[in-house]
């Protein structure tokens, strides 16, 4: 997440609405908004973690989401999607969005 806040940035005048969502509770992801000095939202998908379910990076016998990026294009459709360690590094993301941009 410090990397999206450090590149926040790149993404304006892109038409796009960075936030992250974390199967984390709301009090946690308080204190990690904080740590991390995080300017865009962090929506908490703990109770049911049906977002986790939904976009299929719940892993449910430990209660947690894989890490991943989405990239949701205008029309509600997946343009791009990142898992694992290389999901918190911006680039993939800020380059899936000018793509999506020109078209």
């Amino acid at each position: 997440m410090k990397g999206y806040q450090a590149g926040i940035q790149k993404f304006e005048g892109m038409d796009t609405q960075v936030f992250g969502i974390s199967t984390d509770n709301t009090p946690s992801l308080g204190v990690f908004a904080k740590q991390t000095e995080a300017s865009f939202p962090l929506l908490s998908d703990f109770s049911k973690r049906s977002v986790a379910k939904a976009y299929g990076v719940l892993m449910e016998e430990r209660g947690i989401a894989n890490r991943a990026t989405f990239l949701v294009d205008m029309e509600g459709k997946i343009a791009y999607i990142e898992e694992g360690g290389s999901a918190v590094d911006i680039s993939g993301a800020e380059m899936a969005c000018s793509r999506v941009k020109k078209k």
